[in-house]
């Protein structure tokens, strides 16, 4: 399976309104690895950066003026991404940007080109709904560590979502995957049966019965007399 991270930066938030890609970065993973191939431009826009879009990318007119013209670099890109699964934070607005630079080459639409999309801001969404899912909350609330993001950049957001996706899409059946891939050679997962295996059960003291009796009887006051535990002795 081969997934490609992509991230871009813009001279501002409309493509509607001529704003340009000024930036693109593609971090490669294959079956769940970091393959190391990635791409990487940066992207003359043919127009001025909004002050507010240099506050968050750093990226001047000056530095960019010596850089290619999209349609230098979209050959390759696409051949890149061929076929591939794209996985895009906030899909949506990248591909605005995506697809109105591809319309001025008289190209098919982004989507055309890969095998799909995956909004990983939408995955979020459904995993933590009512909390801020942005890139840098995913960090913090997966243990991502983006204190090199003083700045955004696409090469750099890129590879902080591919840690994210991984975060976010890692079941338990990861962790036998990870110890088979730490062993040399052909390995065998066999199964093992504990349904004759002896469970200890621990009876709390004395001091124990106590705590908890007294845990209890706050509850029951707090809640003047309806926990459901005493119902159901009653």
């Amino acid at each position: 399976m081969r997934q490609i991270f992509l991230d871009t930066e813009t001279t501002g938030l409309s493509p509607e309104a001529g704003d340009r890609l000024i930036e693109i970065g593609c971090i490669e993973m294959v079956n769940r690895r970091l393959s190391g191939r990635n791409l990487h431009f940066y992207v003359n826009p043919e127009r001025p950066n909004s002050e507010d879009a240099v506050k968050i990318h750093g990226l001047t007119d000056e530095f960019l003026a010596d850089k290619p013209l999209f349609a230098a670099v979209a050959d390759e890109l696409l051949e890149y991404l061929a076929q591939a699964e794209v996985v895009i934070h906030n899909a949506g607005f990248d591909l605005g940007f995506l697809d109105a630079e591809l319309t001025r080459l008289n190209r098919p639409p982004f989507t055309q080109h890969v095998a799909r999309v995956t909004d990983s801001l939408a995955m979020a969404r459904e995993m933590f709904p009512g909390k801020s899912n942005s890139l840098d909350a995913l960090c913090r609330r997966l243990e991502v560590d983006n204190s090199n993001r003083a700045l955004h950049g696409a090469l750099l957001d890129a590879g902080l979502l591919a840690e994210v996706y991984i975060r976010m899409t890692r079941g338990q059946e990861s962790l036998v995957i990870d110890a088979a891939d730490a062993l040399q050679g052909d390995v065998t997962l066999g199964t093992a049966d504990f349904s004759t295996l002896p469970l200890p059960v621990l009876q709390p003291d004395d001091d124990e019965l106590r705590a908890h009796e007294a845990v209890l009887a706050d509850l029951d006051e707090a809640s003047q007399g309806r926990t459901v535990w005493r119902r159901l002795v009653a």
